[in-house]
């Protein structure tokens, strides 16, 4: 495998990654590893991306390059392959056997490089009785057990968009688990399979939550308790302008300190008194219905009440903390998350915008030494 230095910066520089193009968690998976200064390789198919947006604008590709390969094709197979007797990792999101049946599975990539980590990203997994059917994030996330601790009383579940499934617990352990394989493999010489099953990773997001609902401290239905909205003190009030705040005064001094500054009395008992608890609901309510978002922002700025405004997508990037730490920055006109977190001695950042399909080809070809050209 060649070790020529790859066009990234950061702690991953120098990591080879292979992305077979798909959507949702397995794109934002690679993205992460890119952000973190890996040269990843995006292999697009002829048809385009199926995401339905602009891929100019498609910030889970920023920090890529991109080649398109038709893996139906009777070279296809052999171009994917040239790529990941190359790299260091390789990521799918295929449906289990997809790989295998067009000739890119773990035993035909291994094959030509034992050292590879072959990255599967799944909703269901690679077995199971589901493993070979659809789903989406909310199917997933629904059988685990979370989707149904979010949500009001008597409402169907909320949806919390597709961040809960396919990128906290899809995306994110996708990529704890191919750099622990990464690991193993740099110091065995041997690489491996990762099954990264969002089924899996959503329900391991839950251990603290399962903990406290052995011990009794947490009760099986929504919005009945300290964490999910059954407490007064830890959720979100609307105020006057039809906007909101969101609150999580949980210890008693940050209680004490948020009761003073809403101007409440006669309530510091009701913080370890569930009986009071719609008293004590009642009356924040009022309160915050008393004034405009932007007013009650500047009543808790700068206190320890632990209550902050609840800001639109678009909002977020002017927040003052945000901006001061460049939390969003804009590349190309375009206004995105900057890459997280942050190291001191291999700092990183957006080096280039969304990759379009193919632009990469040359490049990647002079860069990875291919023996032919992937268009």
């Amino acid at each position: 495998m060649t070790t020529a230095t790859t066009p990234g910066q950061g702690p991953l520089s120098g990591v080879r990654v292979v992305e077979l193009a798909g959507i949702g968690p397995g794109p934002f998976a690679a993205m992460l590893l890119a952000d973190l200064g890996a040269d990843v390789v995006r292999v697009d198919r002829p048809d385009g991306p199926g995401l339905g947006i602009d891929p100019a604008r498609d910030v889970t590709n920023r920090n890529k390059r991109s080649v398109v390969v038709d893996l139906k094709a009777p070279d296809g197979p052999a171009r994917v392959l040239d790529l990941a007797e190359r790299a260091d990792i390789l990521i799918e999101g295929y449906r289990p056997g997809v790989a295998e049946r067009l000739g890119v599975g773990p035993a035909d990539c291994h094959a030509r490089n034992p050292a590879l980590v072959y990255g599967r990203m799944t909703g269901w997994g690679q077995d199971g009785p589901l493993a070979d059917r659809a789903g989406h994030d909310a199917s997933y996330i629904a059988v685990t057990g979370t989707l149904g601790m979010i949500g009001r009383p008597g409402e169907p579940p909320a949806l919390p968009a597709n961040l809960l499934g396919d990128y906290a617990g899809g995306s994110l352990y996708l990529v704890v688990g191919v750099l622990a394989a990464l690991h193993h493999a740099r110091a065995t010489g041997t690489g491996q399979v990762v099954d990264a099953a969002i089924v899996d990773g959503t329900a391991h997001l839950s251990a603290m939550i399962h903990g406290m609902l052995a011990a009794g401290a947490w009760q099986d239905r929504r919005a009945a308790n300290l964490l999910d909205g059954g407490c007064p003190y830890y959720g979100t009030y609307e105020t006057a302008d039809g906007k909101y705040m969101a609150v999580g005064a949980l210890e008693p001094r940050f209680y004490a300190e948020f009761l003073r500054l809403l101007d409440l009395d006669g309530l510091a008992d009701a913080h370890h008194d569930p009986a009071r608890w719609p008293e004590l609901r009642e009356r924040v309510a009022a309160r915050f219905k008393s004034g405009t978002r932007a007013e009650w922002t500047d009543v808790f700025e700068g206190t320890d009440a632990c209550v902050a405004p609840v800001l639109s997508l678009r909002e977020a990037p002017h927040h003052p903390h945000l901006a001061a730490r460049a939390t969003f920055t804009e590349h190309d006109g375009l206004v995105q998350p900057a890459p997280a977190p942050r190291f001191s001695a291999t700092p990183t950042g957006v080096r280039t915008g969304p990759a379009l399909p193919g632009t990469g080809a040359e490049d990647v070809a002079r860069d990875w030494d291919l023996p032919q050209a992937t268009g």
